[in-house]
C-alpha cells in the first residue's frame, strides 16, 4: 500500500510493555537496506486507554504503526477499514495511513506464519496441534486454515478457552477439536505442532518429544531455543522459530507502509539475530 512520500516519514510500534520489542531493530535495518534515509521507526509504551489520543495526535508524516498487546483488538474500533485477514481473528497488528488520511488495519501475523512455514518447506499438512489458546493461537488457527487439510487439536487449560478455540474454528470453517493441557504431550506426535504459549510453559514437555518428531513451530524468540525446541532439534525434527515469524510479519508491514516490494527480508533477519545474540 503506497504512502504519500519517500522522505521524512515516520512509523513505530505501540504496546505495553514495549521495551522488549525487536520491531525497531528490524524496521530500521529494512530502511537502511532499502535506502530510505529519511524514514524513522520508534517504539512507544501505549495502553488501551491512551491509544485513541495517541492516534489523534499523529500528523501527515506518519506512514504506519505496528501494534502488539494489548492493542490488537482495542484498535479495531478506531479504524476506517479492516482487512478480511484481520477481521477473521478480530486482531490488527498493522495500521497503515493512506494518502487520504484513512486508517487501514491488517494482520500480518497470519500470512507471516504461512510464509515462515513455507520457507522451511511446509506448505501443506494433513493435521496439526496447537499448544495454547490465546491471541496467537487464533492467528495460528487462521494460518492453518490455509495449509491444513484435516483436523486441528488445540490443547488448553480451561473449558472457557476450549470453547473459544472451537468458536474460532467454526468461524474459520475448520475442524477443531480441543483437549486438556494435561494431555499436551500427545500433541507432539502431530505432523505440525504450533506452540503459542508464554516462555517456560512448554519446558515440561521437552522430555516427551518422540524419537522421530515432525515439525515444531515455536513462536517464542527470546529466550531461544526453548527447551522444547532444543530437544526437538536434538531428535532430528524440523524447527521453525519465533524470529522466523517476527521477520516474515515485519517484512509484510514494511511493504505495506513503504510501498516497496519485496522487502529486505535477509537484512531484517540478520539484524534480529544480531540483536538477540547481544541480549
Amino acid at each position: 500500500m503506497p504512502t504519500r512520500a519517500t522522505d521524512g516519514r515516520r512509523a513505530a510500534v505501540l504496546g505495553s510493555p514495549i521495551a522488549h520489542s525487536l520491531s525497531p531493530v528490524l524496521h530500521r535495518a529494512a530502511y537502511e537496506a532499502a535506502g530510505l534515509t529519511g524514514w524513522s521507526y520508534d517504539s512507544f509504551d501505549v495502553d488501551e486507554a491512551a491509544l485513541p489520543g495517541f492516534l489523534d495526535r499523529l500528523g501527515p508524516e506518519w506512514a504506519g504503526l505496528s501494534l502488539t498487546m494489548p492493542l490488537k483488538r482495542a484498535v479495531i474500533g478506531l479504524l476506517d477499514e479492516v482487512s478480511d485477514t484481520a477481521a477473521s481473528v478480530d486482531a490488527v497488528n498493522t495500521l497503515v495511513f493512506t494518502e487520504d488520511g484513512r486508517r487501514v488495519g491488517d494482520n500480518t501475523d497470519i500470512p507471516g506464519m504461512v510464509a515462515a512455514l513455507g520457507e522451511h518447506g511446509i506448505e501443506e499438512v494433513g493435521s496439526a496441534a496447537i499448544l495454547g489458546a490465546g491471541a496467537t493461537a487464533s492467528s495460528a488457527l487462521a494460518a492453518l486454515a490455509r495449509i491444513c487439510t484435516g483436523e486441528v487439536v488445540a490443547y488448553v487449560r480451561s473449558e472457557a478457552r476450549a470453547a473459544e478455540m472451537r468458536q474460532w474454528g467454526e468461524r474459520l470453517g475448520m475442524d477443531v477439536r480441543t483437549a486438556d493441557w494435561a494431555d499436551a504431550a500427545q500433541a507432539l506426535s502431530a505432523p505440525l505442532v504450533i506452540a503459542t504459549t508464554p516462555a517456560g510453559t512448554t519446558d515440561a514437555l521437552a522430555t516427551a518429544v518422540p524419537e522421530r518428531p515432525a515439525v515444531l513451530f515455536d513462536v517464542l524468540y527470546d529466550p531461544w531455543p526453548t527447551e522444547l525446541a532444543a530437544r526437538w532439534s536434538m531428535f532430528g525434527g524440523a524447527v521453525v522459530g519465533g524470529l522466523d515469524l517476527l521477520v516474515h510479519q515485519a517484512v509484510l508491514q514494511f511493504e505495506q507502509m513503504t510501498g516497496q516490494t519485496p522487502g529486505p527480508l535477509d537484512a531484517m533477519r540478520q539484524a534480529g539475530e544480531k540483536a538477540l545474540a547481544g541480549r
